[in-house]
C-alpha cells in the first residue's frame, strides 16, 4: 500500500541500478526550476523568448566544470584582445584576435579596423557574442530543440545591441552626420517617422510600385471568383498553345504575383512564350467575416475549383498543377484527396509540379522556433479575438530569422544614415502582406506543424476523404532550394518517400523566392541540381549522383514537362462565353489590403 501524502512505496526498493538512477541534487535543483521557468514562461512569454535562454542559464549552473572551462577560453580571447589593444595604439599592426564571420557586412567600413577605439568595440562584442552563442549551441543537459530556441532569441538580442545599430556607437554614422552638417540625421528622422507611421521597417519605398501598372502587368481575365479566389486566365502570347492547361496554385501567405514580377523576371510570361496556356489562383485577403472558413473549404472551394475552372474553358480532360510553397503543400492535399476521391481515370490532375513545398513537418527548419504547443496556443488565442492571422505579424516572424539582414540593416541605413531604400520589386512584394481565417490557420498549425498527420497514412481528413500521399501515382516534378530557410531542402526532400508515381527532383541556387524566381539569362551566376529520385533515396544519397547544371532549372523543367502537356492547337483567349472575364489581370483581390 503506498503513502498517499507522499506518494512513496511502504518498502524501500533494493535495485541498485534504480537507485544509482536517482537524479542527484543539482539534477533535481535544475528540473525544478525548469519546471518553475516553465509555468512563468506559459503566463507571461507565450512565444518563449526567455525561457529557453534562462534553461541554458540553469543548466550552465549546474555544470561548474564545463562553465569553468568556457571561462577559461574566454578568459583567453579577452587576453589576446588586451594585447591586439595595445599594439593597435602603439600603431603596431596586429590581425584581429577575433575576426569577423564571411558575410557580415555590418563592420566592413575601414573605421572599424583602422581606429583603435572603434576595433576595440568591434571586437569586444565579437568576443562576446562568439563565446555566448556558442556555449548556447552546446548547453549540456538540454535538448537540441531548446538549445536551438535558445540560441536563436539570443542571437536575436545580440543583433539587436551591436554597436553598429547606434548613432554614438557607429563611426560610419558619425561621419556622415558631420559631411553632411546633420542632413543625413533629418533625413533619418523622416524615415523613422515613416517607418512608424507604416507600422513596419519598410525595406523599400512603397511608392515605387503600384501592382498592375510596373507589377503583374502580364495581360489576361479574372474569369471567375468567389469568395476564396479569383482564378486568373492569360492571355496567349504564341499563335497555337499546348492542349493541356498548366495551373498554379500559389500560397494565400502572400500575393500571386512573385510569378509575375517585371517581365523579365516573370515565371508567367516564360512559360506563356514557351506556348503554355497558364491559370492561376489568386487568394483573397480575408477579413474577421471569414473567420470560419476552414482548410476544407480552400481544399474544394479554392484548389478544386480553380481545377474544375481550367478544365472547363480549356476543354481538356486534366490539369498540369504547380503549387508554389503551402500552395504546394495544398496541391499534395488535394492530390491525396483526389486519388481517393475518383478513379484512377478520372483524376483530373495528370501531373503535377511542387515548389519548394513541405509535406512533412517533423523538421520545418528555423521557423521550428515559433512552433510548439505554448505558442501555438496563444497564436489561436490571438487569431480568435480577431478572427484571423494579421500577415505583418507572420512576416515579422520571418524576418527575425535573418534580422541581421531583414530588420537591422534597413534601421542602421534608413535610420542613422538617412539613405533610401532602392527599389526592389521582390521586397515590395514581401511587405504586401495578406491575413489568413482563424479556423483554417489554427487547424494548419495544429494539424500539420505541430502533429505532423500528413505523412501519416489516412491520419487526416480533408473534405471527407482520409488522405493517404502513397496514393498519388502522377509524376511529380519537385523543386526546392539550397538555402531555404522556410522549407529546407533536405526535408522537401522526402516527399520522395510518400508519393508513388515517378519523380524528378531539382535542387537550386539560392533561397526561397530567388531559388524559384530564376529566370533564364545569359550569362547566369545561377545554377542547379538535377536526377530522378526514388521513394528508397534519401537526400545525401540523391545529392551524391546529381549532377549541377548551370543556368536556370526552368529550362529542365519545359524538357520535362512539354512532352506531357499535348499537342499544340490553336491558341484561346482569356475569356470566353462561358468564361466572361469578370475583370482584368491582376484582378481585385489581389489589390486588397
Amino acid at each position: 500500500m503506498k503513502n498517499t501524502l507522499l506518494n512513496e512505496p511502504d518498502t524501500i526498493p533494493t535495485d541498485t541500478n534504480a537507485a544509482a538512477n536517482l537524479p542527484g541534487p543539482a539534477e533535481l535543483f535544475h528540473q525544478t526550476f525548469h519546471d518553475l521557468l516553465d509555468g512563468i514562461a506559459r503566463s507571461t512569454d507565450p512565444f518563449g523568448m526567455t525561457a529557453p535562454i534562462m534553461h541554458a542559464q540553469l543548466a550552465w549552473m549546474t555544470h561548474p566544470k564545463e562553465l569553468t572551462d568556457r571561462l577559461v577560453s574566454l578568459s583567453s580571447d579577452l587576453w589576446r584582445l588586451q594585447r591586439h589593444t595595445m599594439n593597435r595604439m602603439l600603431g603596431m599592426p596586429d590581425s584581429d584576435p577575433i575576426p569577423v564571420v564571411e558575410g557580415d557586412a555590418r563592420f566592413a567600413d575601414p573605421a572599424w579596423s583602422d581606429l583603435p577605439s572603434w576595433d576595440l568595440l568591434k571586437e569586444c562584442y565579437l568576443a562576446f557574442t562568439h563565446h555566448s552563442q556558442n556555449m548556447l549551441y552546446d548547453t549540456p543537459g538540454l535538448s537540441e530543440k531548446d538549445r536551438e530556441r535558445a540560441a536563436f532569441w539570443w542571437r536575436n538580442w545580440l543583433n539587436a545591441v551591436a554597436p553598429t545599430n547606434y548613432l554614438f556607437t557607429n563611426p560610419v554614422a558619425l561621419r556622415k552626420a558631420m559631411e553632411t552638417n546633420g542632413e543625413s540625421l533629418a533625413r533619418g528622422f523622416r524615415n523613422f517617422l515613416g517607418d512608424l507611421q507604416a507600422g513596419d521597417v519598410r525595406m523599400t519605398n512603397p511608392d515605387d510600385f503600384k501592382v498592375g501598372e510596373n507589377l503583374a502587368t502580364t495581360p489576361g481575365s479574372v474569369v471567375m471568383r468567389n469568395r476564396l479566389l479569383e482564378v486568373i486566365h492569360y492571355a496567349p502570347t504564341q499563335a497555337k498553345v499546348h492542349a493541356g492547361p498548366v495551373l498554379i496554385v500559389t500560397p494565400w501567405i502572400n500575393k500571386f504575383y512573385v510569378l509575375d514580377l517585371a517581365p523579365k523576371k516573370s515565371m508567367i510570361r516564360f512559360l506563356l512564350d514557351q506556348g503554355l496556356d497558364v491559370f492561376i489562383t489568386s487568394w483573397k485577403n480575408p477579413d474577421a467575416s471569414m473567420r470560419d472558413v476552414t482548410f476544407d473549404d480552400y481544399l474544394l472551394e479554392g484548389v478544386h475549383a480553380a481545377v474544375e475552372v481550367a478544365r472547363g474553358l480549356t476543354g481538356a480532360p486534366r490539369v498540369h498543377a504547380v503549387g508554389y510553397c503551402i500552395g504546394g503543400t495544398a496541391l499534395a492535399m488535394y492530390m491525396a484527396w483526389a486519388n481517393r476521391r475518383f478513379a484512377a481515370d478520372e483524376v483530373p490532375v495528370a501531373d503535377w509540379t511542387l515548389l519548394t513545398s513541405l509535406v512533412d513537418f517533423s523538421a520545418p527548419g528555423e521557423i521550428e522556433v515559433f512552433l510548439d504547443e505554448s505558442s501555438i496556443r496563444s497564436l489561436c488565442d490571438s487569431m480568435a479575438k480577431k478572427g484571423y492571422l494579421d500577415g505583418k505579424e507572420m512576416a515579422a516572424s520571418f524576418r527575425l530569422l535573418r534580422s541581421n539582414s531583414l530588420i537591422w540593416q534597413y534601421v542602421v541605413n534608413g535610420w542613422l544614415y538617412g539613405e533610401t531604400p532602392p527599389p526592389f520589386d521582390v521586397l515590395y512584394w514581401n511587405m504586401d502582406t495578406t491575413r489568413m481565417p482563424q479556423a483554417m490557420h489554427s487547424w494548419y498549425l495544429r494539424e500539420l506543424y505541430l502533429h505532423n498527420l500528413l505523412v501519416k497514412p489516412d491520419a487526416l481528413t480533408v473534405a471527407g476523404e482520409p488522405l493517404d500521399l502513397r496514393r498519388i501515382t502522377q509524376p511529380l516534378y519537385a523543386v526546392t532550394a539550397v538555402d531555404d530557410h522556410i522549407a529546407p531542402w533536405q526535408q522537401a526532400f522526402r516527399i520522395n518517400r510518400h508519393a508513388a508515381g515517378d519523380k524528378r527532383f531539382v535542387l537550386s541556387s539560392s533561397g526561397h523566392i530567388l531559388g524559384i524566381v530564376n529566370p533564364v539569362v545569359q550569362p547566369s551566376k545561377r545554377s542547379y541540381r538535377v536526377a530522378d529520385a526514388h521513394r528508397t533515396d534519401n537526400a545525401d544519397a540523391w545529392h551524391a549522383r546529381a549532377e549541377e547544371q548551370p543556368g536556370s532549372w526552368w529550362e529542365d523543367w519545359m524538357r520535362w514537362l512539354k512532352p506531357r502537356v499535348g499537342a499544340p492547337v490553336k491558341a484561346r483567349p482569356a475569356a470566353s462565353p462561358d468564361f466572361p472575364e469578370l475583370a482584368p489581370a491582376p484582378g481585385t483581390y489581389v489589390l486588397e489590403r
